[in-house]
């Protein structure tokens, strides 16, 4: 565990890795990521009431997850070792914290005071993630798209969810099953995508019902 290292300071280290992520030298590639992430999530729109949260999601798939085609690297993985060459070490393992996010779908197994405990619905394991605010509508047996960020020996939540209606967490449950038996060798990550553009289609297609817009076996809209 990291003593120096505590969920008060990661605030600092992530402004640091979006900074270098979106530098003026990066804006061609951060606008082909950002057409990228729309066509597997669904395109978005100022008006949308979504969209904050999108780009929110956005912004954590670009610095965490899309490997640029220039240097073969997250730019997360970049400032990684771009530190671990020049920086003392506290420093570079809080940037280490940022190559290692969990990203997945989870069900909220409990709600206790400052800790949230997740099963991530692909692998079965659980998380118990440290947070003090109180995250407004979250029950036990919601499931909800996020990251966690080891930070300082907790396990924190990025400020990207995207969170699905309690009608379809059935559904969403049982196609987890049955990817994982019919189709095991499928990325996780492609329910993951499906589930934001069903789940933005619940916004955009107020009268289909969200068991319709969640039937895995019809083609997302």
């Amino acid at each position: 565990m990291d003593t120096a290292l505590t969920p008060m300071s990661y605030q600092p280290y992530l402004d640091q890795l979006i900074a270098f992520g979106s530098s003026e030298a990066r804006k061609p590639d951060l606008l082909e990521a950002k057409a990228e992430y729309f066509r597997l999530t669904g395109e978005v729109f100022e008006d949308d009431k979504l969209f904050e949260l999108r780009m929110a999601s956005f912004l954590d798939y670009y610095l965490y997850d899309r490997v640029s085609p220039l240097t073969g690297k997250t730019p997360a993985a970049e400032l990684y070792e771009q530190r671990l060459q020049s920086a003392p070490p506290e420093e570079a393992n809080a940037f280490r914290s940022f190559t290692e996010t969990v990203h997945g779908l989870f069900e909220v197994r409990k709600l206790a005071k400052g800790m949230v405990r997740l099963r991530e619905l692909f692998s079965g394991k659980d998380f118990d993630v440290t947070e003090r605010r109180h995250i407004a509508g979250l029950e036990t047996g919601d499931v909800l798209e996020a990251r966690l960020v080891p930070f300082g020996g907790h396990l924190l939540f990025s400020s990207a969810f995207c969170y699905h209606p309690a009608l379809a967490l059935k559904a969403i449950k049982a196609e987890v099953k049955r990817r994982k038996k019919k189709e095991p060798e499928r990325p996780a990550k492609d329910l993951v995508w499906e589930c934001a553009r069903r789940a933005l289609n619940v916004e955009r297609y107020r009268q289909l019902s969200v068991e319709k817009l969640y039937d895995f076996e019809q083609k997302v809209l």
